[in-house]
């Protein structure tokens, strides 16, 4: 069968994807800029509104996935109250300054993590020699690998995807994200993917004056929205997968 994890930003965002059938969460806050650490309170929230998995993005910052030490050390303090809250994996991962594998800092994630499931993120996604980097991420004791086959959308990277899931094996299980919707999704499962990642999300207006034009956002997110994952997306998205899987 299949797993369809959906990138949550917020409760809401989580309780929709629930609604919609999805199997997984990854929580995060901040979708607009790649995802952020989500706040202590939004996972206790979403913990206690969910009964699918959550696994949680211990990303401290946007930008780079270069941390300092006080960076690193604050990440290992999110994992273990992750670990206290009940979430069911972690999702992260640090590169070297020159875009390789920083494998001893993320092995101590990943140990960190335990008893809880790790997931190495899109940081993949613009690491040098794909190959070797994803046989270094395996040597750290990742389960997962969330990649787009190192392209915008994990369409245009479904050869190197292909590539990755023979190597992998039963060693490290694939995730296929970056531009997934509905009308993409079987182009994937046809290569052998089985696990899928998307938010599902769309831009919402709740506030409709702005009384004196002064803006707190940057042009990434238009002024006074939110995004949010919509639970006819997943269901939709759900219902094909199904449908596929289901005939094999």
């Amino acid at each position: 069968m299949f797993t369809l994890e959906v990138c949550a930003n917020s409760v809401e965002s989580a309780i929709n994807a629930q609604k919609g059938g999805a199997n997984r969460i990854e929580l995060c806050e901040n979708l607009y800029v790649g995802g952020t650490t989500p706040s202590f309170g939004c996972i206790a929230e979403t913990l206690n509104q969910l009964t699918i998995p959550v696994h949680v993005l211990i990303r401290p910052r946007p930008g780079d996935f270069v941390y300092s030490d006080m960076e690193f050390h604050q990440m290992l303090n999110d994992i273990e109250i992750c670990k206290k809250m009940g979430a069911k994996g972690i999702v992260s991962g640090i590169l070297n300054a020159n875009g390789t594998l920083d494998k001893e800092r993320t092995t101590e994630l990943v140990w960190a993590a335990k008893p809880l499931s790790f997931t190495f993120h899109r940081a993949f996604d613009i690491m040098p020699e794909p190959l070797k980097a994803f046989e270094d991420i395996m040597g750290c004791g990742c389960n997962f690998l969330l990649t787009s086959g190192q392209k915008s959308k994990a369409i245009d990277g479904a050869e190197l995807i292909r590539q990755l899931i023979a190597i992998g094996g039963s060693k490290i299980t694939l995730i296929a994200g970056g531009g997934i919707n509905h009308n993409k999704i079987l182009e994937l499962a046809r290569l052998g993917v089985t696990q899928f990642h998307m938010s599902g999300s769309e831009i919402v207006a709740r506030y409709n004056t702005n009384h004196t034009g002064l803006s707190f956002v940057s042009t990434l997110l238009p002024e006074n929205t939110v995004q949010q994952t919509n639970a006819e997306t997943i269901a939709n998205t759900v219902a094909k997968l199904k449908q596929y899987f289901n005939k094999k």
